[in-house]
């Protein structure tokens, strides 16, 4: 199916001077109301037509049952069917579509990243996992978690809030070690879940439209621009600059696929002060002019 037939028409959520949408949930920017939520896709799907335009969660964390049902999902800038049953871990931050077809079933489960330090939090053994993007084929007993879940999340026992992070977090160990199981590539390597890497990831999400040189952020971290780099090529394979140059590129590629800003505009936002160097940037990473990676979604 045509990437710009599913997607581009939610372009009018997005005009000329936004961002991509960000959203606590989809369509909704008041405050996160509780520990987690919990909802079968009928519930937020139907209402929209079944369909549910690109945006993203900067603070909350997605996990998806899809038990039945035809889904072409859009996910940073990629297009692609999705066969039931599945799980898909959605990290925060990652730009994501649906359409559905009428009368899927599943859940969608929403976390907010701050609430479990122990799933999320840098030096949690789930980290990385809990970072990829993933689909997997879900284990027979995730859907009986996922309804045990809601089923508490609709209730109002005693200790809720202390049942239902222990739930979830059983939710999300089983589609972590379900995807583990699946792809050797997914098993977290203690290397790569070093503290510093993530406080580095971190302050490049914060300053990366400043243009902090590596120096600024080995100040911030404590250490030298020479170290810093050693250690991110050590744990990471790629120097401290190409991670920092990495980050904004893909930036630039979901404001390019689901945003109508022109690209002296996207270029601007992410801090170049010039159209023509962001362009030459762009091309050095992609292969591709920023008017040719846009173009491809849009033939």
């Amino acid at each position: 199916m045509d990437k710009a037939v599913l997607f581009r028409h939610f372009s009018d959520m997005v005009p000329e001077i936004s961002p991509i949408p960000s959203y606590q949930l989809y369509g909704e920017k008041r405050g996160f109301p509780d520990v987690l939520h919990i909802e079968r896709i009928v519930d937020r799907a139907a209402g929209l037509d079944w369909k549910i335009g690109p945006h993203r969660h900067l603070h909350l964390h997605q996990l998806f049952l899809l038990l039945s049902g035809e889904i072409t999902l859009s996910i940073d800038g990629e297009s692609q069917a999705v066969m039931t049953p599945a799980l898909l871990n959605i990290p925060r931050g990652c730009v994501h579509g649906f359409r559905f077809s009428a009368g899927t079933e599943g859940y969608v489960l929403t976390l907010p990243v701050e609430e479990f330090g122990d799933l999320f939090g840098e030096d949690s053994e789930t980290a990385m996992p809990a970072s990829r993007f993933f689909v997997a084929v879900p284990r027979t007993a995730a859907q009986m978690l996922f309804a045990d879940l809601a089923q508490e999340h609709s209730a109002s026992r005693p200790y809720r809030k202390t049942r239902l992070r222990a739930l979830a977090m059983l939710v999300l160990c089983n589609a972590f070690s379900t995807a583990d199981h699946a792809d050797d590539d997914a098993i977290p390597r203690p290397d790569r879940r070093d503290p510093r890497i993530g406080r580095f990831e971190a302050l490049i999400e914060k300053h990366h439209r400043q243009h902090w040189a590596v120096s600024d952020y080995a100040r911030e971290l404590a250490m030298s621009p020479r170290h810093l780099s050693r250690l991110c090529t050590a744990l990471t394979g790629l120097s401290a600059m190409a991670l920092i140059e990495g980050y904004r590129i893909r930036e630039a590629c979901r404001m390019l696929v689901y945003t109508r800003m022109s690209v002296s505009s996207v270029a601007f936002s992410l801090g170049f002060d010039e159209a023509s160097y962001f362009s030459r940037s762009f091309q050095r990473n992609t292969g591709l002019s920023p008017s040719a990676y846009r173009a491809r979604f849009e033939a």
